[in-house]
């Protein structure tokens, strides 16, 4: 260890160098590159300075056009400026790159390269967004590692500033971006000494200047744009030199190398692959060994790939060279090859040596989305160079049994060098898993002489997700870009885990196991699937045991098990003597949690002593007898797609599944997280029919629809399993539901004990302390219960009263959800409403979903919550891009209602043939509720069946639409980030445009998605990353805005504050013939919040003014009837404060700057005050409303408004209990 060597991932790697070379720094978030954003916006909250000793501006725009535009504009006011971005974000910036290029500007951008969205968005890594970049002008430099992601950033940005080329440096999203390695750093001094100052001098005389005015943008025509276009070619032909002689003044003071090329492998090389990023690493490691069997194989790594040195190409090829398999991982549909494939072959064709025979050259893609690639892989590509007639073009990593080009590779050929500690952790999302082994890696990398790796698979749904940390431990730099295929050492934090996945397929034979789990040494081994036992005694692994959910819970951790199973992993695993390793654990607590206070410290450090004496070895019998086992990764009742596709994915073997198994263009099935059954809750609720009432609350605000109530006929409990519970329904609506049984059933595999349905119960029992009507409870102690029961509760029928029948919120949980158990975080306060929304409209219902959480839990494979009635219909759902999600759904609207718009004219033209009563009914029977639009939907079947029997072109075209005589319900659905921020403007236009839309704002408050920053809803005062220092400024008013065009719905809402006002609000926007906007307030694990009372804390938050919530209506101000707007709670009665300070995004900047928090909790509190009074004083302004929103014709007279009752509806415990 050296005061040099620290461990950091490829993000922090290089930010570290764009803060201290840059004054501006524009950002915007977007997996996986926010973190060097994050870490900008830090470092200069904390005031960090530059090397020229000022504190960097950091600003946060509204999209990542918007961050592109502000480097342009600083650039060429002379600033040195930079900015961070990754796949759609790239492109949002390219046209201003194109124009900063053009305009021979120094900058760097720093890319975490990433897929692009095709048929599917993915937010992991390939080289698609930077190749689509190749052509703006910046230079393009690739880093494969983390060391190289700090050392090339220098060198970038070294060279942008001679070259006068901006510089587009860029390193494989997540595989480098994320990777946490020991480094060597670079000091301030370092990078200070490697910029030279007459260089940026340079760069400010350039700069914009009234005192030296020149004119830059000019419209140019054709006489003289093409010789403009090409009098930067100097410049361009001058970077690689300049690129080189940056490398070399690097390496003078590093003593680290670097060339444009660098080729590594035998001198005599007759077979070599080029490639470029983050698999060279594994390349490398295959060539090597290959080379110490006497194979003649090389590598060539490309670090400068713009502009392209073909000279230095060629002479860094070794001249026995016969043959090039050329890695690309980016995929361009319809081209001769990808695009590095087709710069070496024209490389060859300009500047092999005349006289000689080139080399043959092959192209191949692999690694697409961070698909696995592995030293076997990369021998695959070297051994198809020995065919005598290899595939000219290939893949490798997957099996392709449609074009039949992948090579095939073998899974046993094994480079992992000797000395090598590897280890495996199988976690969930948000249960500290990853963070504590990232913290490994920190203990042992900067505290031992040891080299440390860290690299963590986990989906795009972050929490509650299986997560996998692969960690690597050995005496030499580790390069090994690849995942862990046999483990000296594996975790499973998730008992849970050993009843559906192999987690210990990876163990070596010998290995250390460690689960965490409930039962001792004794009880454990009749608790796990026989499988696993079988495994442990093939293997003949070392087993133990930890119940760290107790000891942390004993320790006053409230269930944290990170600290526990960290201080476990170091006493068994031998990477550092136990008394050492433990001194370090409890070193990196104090760096972590001294800020916190003594207390804090002492849980820690107790957790760690009490977890060491609950660490116990596990004795291993002599042979499997369990009678459990693995659970089938889905049911045999499954749909054939399910068992053949989703369940592959759901057992983790999704690398397994050949291109055939997969839809052609991104088409999938919905309804297949029936099929999942995570089971990943510690607790479950359980019902007491003695005293509920039936309000329906529960399974309202039930996050993942894991809660349901339905009625039904008496005669049903005839075949009810033994335990099922159920009472007479009790509410006295004189409806149809009078003499039926009532049922609460929680699914008990879906459920994932967040508790917020305990919470928000308002029935408590008189005789038993802190008893509800439902309560948690130990899962393992009901499990078997509760699937017998749940599998009967749903053969139940839904009965689906009719919502005139009762009352409203009631009427809508007695209807199926149609979206349900979503892979969103366990209390998250977004999904209750798009259940909601299913349940009223579901089976008519498209929807435009923004990019974001709500797409990530809506439309994240392997399985997907949008579902399907018992008839087969369901919400059709889609996802577009971030940016354009309002103008997404615009277009739905406009073609259904064109379609409409044909059949309704082309059942008029065909009266005579469809009958007179069928055709009238079609076109003028009203579809306002359940009944009229499953008579329409009969009168369609109808028509289909007629249409069926006629032979001519009209019949045709009628059956091809005939579908859209039934109302279709259009939803435009996203987050904050989206609505407020990048989409705004198309919302906007949207909002204006008087197009039948629903606009569904979830609104968090924070980009949810990409980890939590602020956006333009963020509060004044809170901390959220882009704003370390606490947002300064106040939360956008969207909804004022909108009830400015006068005839939008707009309404707020919170639905723990007031059930009932949301449940009629999601009404009375679906029934406005205009746009609606609905803003949900959401509350968010980000928000640093105990998520169990997630739902109760929005009444707090609305006693306290932080939200108002409230309605404005159109048709109340048609004709000046009445006043649009109506506010739906009371006006503030305790401070802002004391109900933001219960949010850690609040509390934390009381904490670190207690005056800045006191100004902007003031300032908060102000707004909150004058926010009240000026909806107060608008709810009582008579306003008139035409249908378009416009003023009424000079000279109207207003309505006196018709007497309304004013006063703000019920609090939720009376809603509920009434």
């Amino acid at each position: 260890m050296t005061e040099r060597s620290h461990v950091l991932d490829g993000n922090e790697a290089a930010a570290r160098i764009a803060h201290l070379t840059s004054e501006v720094i524009a950002i915007y978030p977007i997996t996986p590159s926010s973190t060097m954003g994050e870490l900008a916006d830090a470092w200069s909250a904390a005031g960090q300075k530059n090397i020229w000793g000022m504190v960097p501006e950091v600003i946060e725009m509204q999209s990542e056009a918007g961050a592109a535009g502000a480097v342009h504009g600083s650039l060429q006011a002379g600033a040195l400026t930079t900015t961070f971005t990754a796949s759609q974000g790239l492109l949002l910036k390219l046209p201003n790159m194109f124009k900063i290029a053009g305009e021979l500007t120094p900058a760097v951008f720093h890319i975490a390269a990433r897929t692009l969205a095709t048929h599917a968005l993915s937010i992991f890594g390939d080289h698609s967004d930077v190749m689509a970049a190749r052509m703006t002008g910046f230079a393009l430099l690739a880093s494969s590692s983390v060391q190289e992601a700090q050392d090339l950033a220098m060198i970038a940005h070294m060279s942008t500033l001679k070259a006068r080329v901006p510089f587009l440096h860029f390193f494989d999203g997540f595989r480098t971006s994320h990777e946490v390695n020991k480094i060597q750093l670079l000091f301030e001094e370092d990078v200070r000494s490697l910029i030279d100052d007459e260089l940026v001098v340079a760069h400010r005389s350039r700069a914009l200047n009234p005192d030296k005015p020149v004119i830059r943008g000019t419209a140019q025509n054709p006489d003289v744009f093409f010789q403009a276009r090409e009098a930067c070619n100097s410049h361009y032909a001058a970077v690689p030199a300049i690129v080189r002689e940056s490398m070399e003044r690097f390496a003078q003071l590093t003593g680290r190398r670097y060339s444009l090329f660098w080729y590594s492998g035998a001198p005599d090389a007759e077979r070599v692959l080029v490639q470029m990023g983050s698999g060279v690493g594994a390349s490398r490691e295959a060539v090597d060994k290959l080379v110490a069997a006497g194979e003649k194989v090389g590598l060539l790594t490309v670090r400068l790939y713009r502009p392209f040195d073909t000279q230095a190409f060629v002479g860094a090829l070794p001249k026995t060279v016969r043959s090039i398999a050329v890695l690309d991982r980016t995929k361009e549909p319809g081209a001769i090859g990808e695009p590095l494939y087709q710069d070496v072959v024209t490389a060859l064709v300009e500047a092999w040596p005349e006289g000689t025979p080139a080399p043959r050259v092959i192209g191949g893609r692999y690694g697409l989305s961070s698909k696995e690639y592995t030293p076997a892989m990369a021998k695959a590509a070297l051994d198809e160079l020995r065919e005598p007639k290899p595939k000219r073009h290939f893949t490798v990593g997957i099996v392709d049994d449609v074009t039949k080009l992948s090579l095939k590779w073998d899974p046993d050929f094994d480079t992992e060098a000797a000395g090598v500690t590897r280890a495996v952790f199988y976690g969930l999302g948000a249960d500290g898993t990853v963070g504590a082994t990232k913290n490994t890696v920190k203990i042992i990398g900067e505290n031992t002489p040891l080299h440390a790796q860290g690299y963590f698979v986990y989906d795009s749904k972050k929490s509650g997700a299986i997560t996998v940390s692969h960690l690597r431990f050995g005496p030499k730099p580790i390069e090994s870009s690849y995942l862990i295929a046999r483990a000296d050492f594996v975790a499973c934090h998730q008992f849970e885990f050993m009843e559906k996945l192999d987690v210990l397929a990876l163990a070596r034979p010998g290995a250390t196991f460690l689960l965490n789990c409930p039962y001792g040494p004794e009880q454990v081994w009749a608790k796990l699937p026989r499988e696993a036992q079988e495994t442990i005694l093939d293997k003949q692994l070392k087993f133990y045991v930890v119940d760290a959910l107790t000891v942390a819970r004993q320790a006053g951790l409230a269930g944290r098990i990170n600290t526990v199973t960290q201080a476990c992993f170091f006493a068994i695993s031998g990477v550092l003597p136990r008394e050492e390793a433990i001194a370090e654990i409890k070193n990196s607590i104090r760096k972590t949690y001294g800020k916190r206070g003594e207390t804090v410290l002492a849980r820690n450090f107790a957790a760690v002593d009490a977890s060491l004496a609950a660490l116990r070895e596990v004795p291993l019998p002599g042979r499997a007898d369990s009678t459990l086992m693995r659970r089938p990764a889905v049911p045999r009742a499954a749909p054939d797609f399910v068992q053949r596709v989703t369940a592959m994915m759901l057992d983790g073997k999704g690398d397994l599944l050949p291109v055939s198994a997969l839809p052609v263009d991104g088409t999938f099935p919905t309804g297949t997280t029936q099929w999942e059954k995570r089971s990943i809750a510690q607790e479950i609720p359980i019902w007491d029919e003695t005293i509920c009432t039936q309000c329906a609350i529960c399974p309202l605000v039930c996050p993942h629809a894991a809660i349901r109530m339905n009625v039904f006929s008496p005669d049903e409990m005839k075949r009810a399993p033994a335990g099922f519970k159920a009472v007479p329904w009790s509410r006295k609506d004189g409806g149809p539901l009078d003499g039926m049984m009532y049922s609460l059933q929680v699914a008990p595999d879906d459920c994932t004990g967040c508790g917020i349905c305990v919470d928000m119960c308002p029935t408590r029992s008189k005789t038993e302390v802190k008893h509800k009507a439902i309560n948690m409870a130990p899962k393992l102690d009901h499990l078997q219960a509760e699937r017998t029961n749940y599998e009967f509760y749903l053969s139940l029928p839904e009965v689906r009263p009719p919502m005139e029948a009762m009352d409203h919120l009631r009427g809508s949980q007695l209807r199926q959800p149609l979206f349900e158990y979503s892979g969103a975080c366990s209390g998250c306060g977004e999904t209750p409403y798009l259940k909601l929304l299913s349940q009223l409209y579901g089976d008519h219902l498209v929807m435009a979903n923004a990019t974001g959480c709500s797409s990530i839990y809506g439309g994240n494979l392997p399985s997907t919550p949008w579902s399907q009635n018992a008839a087969g219909q369901g919400p059709a759902w889609a996802n577009s891009l971030f940016e354009d999600n309002a103008e997404f759904g615009l277009g739905m609207r406009l073609a259904l209602d064109a379609q409409r718009d044909l059949a309704m004219f082309l059942v008029r033209e065909l009266r005579a043939e469809i009958g007179e009563p069928l055709a009238s009914e079609l076109l003028e029977s009203p579809q306002a509720n359940d009944e009229q639009i499953r008579l329409q939907r009969e009168r369609v079947k109808r028509l289909k069946a007629i249409l069926s029997t006629l032979r001519f072109p009209e019949a045709t075209r009628l059956l091809a639409v005939a579908d859209s005589l039934v109302v279709r319900s259009v939803w435009i659905i996203g987050g904050d980030g989206w609505a407020y921020d990048i989409g705004y403007g198309g919302l906007d236009h949207v909002l204006a445009s008087g197009r039948n839309v629903n606009i569904l704002v979830l609104d968090t408050e924070v980009y949810s998605n990409t980890g939590g920053q602020a956006s333009k809803s963020t509060q004044r005062g809170a901390v959220a990353k882009f704003a370390a220092a606490g947002k300064a400024s106040g939360k956008k008013d969207l909804g004022m805005i909108a009830m400015a065009y006068g005839n939008v719905y707009v309404a707020q809402v919170a639905m723990g504050a007031n059930p009932v006002q949301t449940v009629r609000t999601f009404q009375e926007a679906a029934a406005w013939d205009g746009p609606s906007l609905i803003i949900a307030y959401s509350h968010c694990i980000a928000h640093g919040i105990d998520m169990s009372t997630g739902m109760s804390h929005q009444r707090d938050l609305v006693k306290s003014g932080y939200l108002t919530l409230y309605h404005y209506d159109p048709r109340l101000g048609m004709g000046g009837a009445d006043q649009p707007l109506k506010l739906d709670s009371r006006k503030p009665t305790i401070p802002l404060e004391k109900v933001a300070m219960q949010e850690g995004r609040y509390a934390m900047l009381a904490q670190s700057d207690p005056v800045r928090s006191k100004m902007l909790m003031q300032g908060a509190q102000h707004a909150a005050d004058a926010r009240w009074q000026l909806y107060e004083q608008m709810a009582g302004v008579h306003r008139v409303v035409t249908e378009d929103g416009q003023a009424p014709p000079a000279g109207s007279a207003p309505t006196p408004p018709a007497a309304s009752d004013s006063q703000p509806a019920a609090t939720p415990a009376q809603e509920s209990t009434s």
